[in-house]
């Protein structure tokens, strides 16, 4: 059975941090079978960081690897609503906004 990596990411999803995060994402995914991205500390996403997150996906589809969002923040959950991208990233846990009210 193979290893499935967990990576935290704390600090904002934006595009002043794209670069660390890009090569994060992509040394996990080069370091086990799969990886579960732990954003539940993110507090702001922007563009660049959503295409960080659609990136890392696709890279973990073309290694056949699996790549889950396995806590969300509410920045997050927001603007993977907003973008219609939970079916894209196969995310059951994400809480349309119009299921919070």
């Amino acid at each position: 059975m193979g290893t499935q990596n967990r990576l935290s990411i704390s600090e904002d999803l934006t595009i002043y941090h794209a670069l660390e995060h890009k090569e994060r994402l992509i040394a996990a995914l080069d370091a086990g079978d799969g990886l579960e991205l732990d954003l539940s500390q993110v507090g702001e996403i922007d563009t660049a960081g959503l295409q960080l997150l659609i990136l890392a996906k696709r890279e973990a589809a073309r290694r056949d690897k699996a790549l889950a969002i396995v806590a969300h923040s509410p920045a997050v959950r927001q603007t993977l609503d907003f973008c219609n991208l939970a079916a894209f990233f196969g995310d059951p846990v994400v809480i349309t906004a119009h299921e919070q009210r």
